[in-house]
């Protein structure tokens, strides 16, 4: 009997992510509101390329890719402006800066604020990458 119960208190809590591409998709379900804001301006080729969103790059998820222009864009909340968080980043875009990705880097705050002027940038950015 207390297998029984064991076993269904296993399945009504969900496992944390083990893998790259788990952990990618559990990202795509809880996307952050500046990530849904952009994912709706970058969605459906309105740039002129196919972006995909939280996708594994070896170890790491990237939040936005476009594999045509080798183009990553980067969201970064509080986390990333701590000391711990700016060593993290840095490792990480030479990482993926060795792989041929340029790697753009914004804050949520300015993407929230100025729309318009972070997607601008990305498109110069996907226009110099051809």
């Amino acid at each position: 009997m207390r297998s029984v119960i064991i076993s269904k208190m296993n399945k009504s809590f969900p496992k944390p992510p083990n893998t790259p591409l788990q952990k990618a998709r559990e990202l795509r379900r809880n996307m952050t509101e500046s990530e849904r804001k952009l994912w709706h301006s970058l969605r459906d080729n309105q740039l002129g390329v196919r972006f995909r969103r939280q996708v594994p790059v070896g170890h790491y998820i990237v939040d936005f890719l476009s594999r045509k222009c080798k183009l990553i864009v980067e969201l970064d909340g509080s986390q990333h402006y701590s000391k711990k968080g700016l060593i993290y980043d840095s490792e990480r875009d030479d990482y993926l800066q060795k792989r041929g990705f340029l790697v753009l880097r914004f804050s949520d705050r300015e993407l929230l604020t100025n729309n318009q002027g972070v997607r601008q940038i990305i498109y110069e950015h996907i226009q110099n990458r051809f």
